[in-house]
């Protein structure tokens, strides 16, 4: 399987299976768009038509390096995965390598299109205990099996607001590294409310990343982004995000940004977190209901898709002037790039990685907690509703359907659990609009990467 577009000024030609991107001219792109489905006289003929100035000799030549390509596996590969898809999450049963604990299921904003019902998980508002945290790390060290790396979230609502017990766990987590062989890597998602110097000297020494939520120009963040009484957040969380990443040098954090209904125009957000100094940045579409207010629409997707390649070019227009930034959907690495397990697999949710709500109840990522039938036991007895976390594991690109064709699906693995089963009720489902997007998103990628190679050359 092959995927051929054009963006940027180039066409580019992707082998799906071998992962082989080819940077190519007219003659050649309409020559591979045709290969598997002409003869060699047919493409000769048609080219020697479209391109009168090319030579039948000089297509005939271009035949043969296809065909070499082709023999040497980067052009039209099979598909060698599938006979594995099954077998490869058996490796890594029962090995748990990453929490989010959900130290905080309170919040002292109150967006409304916070997909958490404002830090309540559609619960009770609570605030998780050492003891229930501690538990946690043990559960995760205990399940970790002979991995060495673990990975910490935590999350919220606003996990500041429970930050004695975040240290408390860090230290406790750092106290059982050495006798338990293992090196743990924690990461903190704030709203900055309540980041001090306090906050920040623990982040620089703790943290190996920072999430922090900005989304962008003060119109679109102060829409959502308020407090109880209904006042905007931007200009007090905009200086201490500055005095922040400045601690940190520039380096391991993260603008997470979301883009709604009311700003399809993301670009404009991105740009504003740019002339503030930021240059590690994410912009999100909004997780929500169809029906909210909030919502992607139909109207806007044409919009969004626009938006991803003037993205692309600033990025790349950046690139060649010495002021680069990243962006997180953007990040992909065309010469290895993720291991055939995550290609297939995707991110492990349910099984390798897995939500602690404030009392120690297990789902299997921070999206599904609050649904109870996805509830697969909890810190104190581990998983005890094994069929849930089967579902998890059965999931991968080929239990879809619908991906079978998808040139980008082994880019996505099969897309987001959670965003499947709220769009279609089940998590083996496509959440169909988040597809376009992605898809849109590994073509400007790829471009992307595909220009600076050739800028180097």
């Amino acid at each position: 399987m092959i995927h051929c577009y054009k963006l940027g000024g180039l066409n580019i030609v992707l082998d799906i299976y071998s992962g082989s991107v080819h940077v190519v001219d007219e003659v050649a792109y309409d020559m591979i768009g045709m290969y598997e489905s002409s003869s060699r006289e047919q493409i000769v003929a048609a080219m020697l038509d479209k391109y009168p100035e090319t030579t039948r000799e000089e297509l005939v030549e271009g035949c043969e390096q296809i065909e070499q390509l082709k023999q040497a596996g980067v052009l039209f590969a099979p598909d060698t995965f599938r006979p594995i898809a099954g077998q490869l999450k058996e490796k890594t049963s029962g090995v748990v390598k990453a929490l989010c604990l959900h130290v905080a299921h309170t919040c002292n904003l109150n967006c409304s299109y916070c997909f958490a019902s404002q830090g309540k998980y559609h619960g009770d508002r609570a605030v998780m205990s050492y003891e229930v945290g501690k538990q946690a790390l043990d559960f995760l060290i205990e399940n970790s099996k002979g991995r060495r790396n673990l990975e910490v979230d935590f999350f919220g609502g606003e996990p500041l607001m429970n930050f004695d017990v975040v240290k408390q766990l860090v230290a406790y987590a750092r106290s059982r590294e050495k006798e338990c062989g293992k090196n743990f890597r924690f990461t903190l998602t704030t709203n900055g409310v309540l980041i001090d110097d306090d906050v920040i000297d623990f982040a620089n020494r703790e943290m190996s990343n920072v999430v922090l939520s900005l989304d962008g120009r003060k119109e679109v963040h102060d829409r959502f982004r308020v407090d109880h009484a209904g006042n905007g957040s931007w200009e007090r969380i905009v200086p201490k995000f500055q005095q922040l990443v400045k601690a940190r040098q520039g380096k391991n954090y993260y603008m997470r940004g979301t883009f709604t209904h009311a700003n399809p125009d993301f670009l404009k957000d991105i740009e504003t977190m740019l002339d503030l100094g930021f240059t590690e940045l994410s912009m999100e579409p909004v997780v929500c209901a169809p029906d909210d207010p909030s919502a992607l629409t139909a109207e806007d997707l044409p919009v969004v898709l626009d938006q991803y390649e003037k993205l692309a070019q600033l990025m790349l227009e950046r690139h060649r002037q010495g002021k680069p930034f990243t962006f997180y959907h953007y990040m992909i690495d065309l010469k290895g790039g993720p291991c055939i397990y995550k290609r297939v697999s995707g991110c492990g949710s349910g099984t390798e990685y897995m939500a602690v709500t404030p009392w120690g109840d297990l789902y299997p990522c921070h999206q599904f907690v609050g649904e109870e039938a996805f509830k697969l036991g909890d810190v104190f007895h581990g998983v005890t509703n094994p069929s849930v976390q089967q579902e998890f594991a059965a999931c991968n690109v080929y239990s879809r359907p619908e991906c079978a064709d998808c040139w980008a699906k082994l880019y996505c693995s099969g897309g987001c659990a959670a965003n499947a089963y709220h769009a279609t009720g089940a998590i083996t489902g496509v959440y169909a609009y988040g597809c376009d997007l992605f898809r849109k998103r590994m073509e400007c990628a790829i471009m992307l990467e595909a220009a600076k190679s050739l800028d180097g050359q």
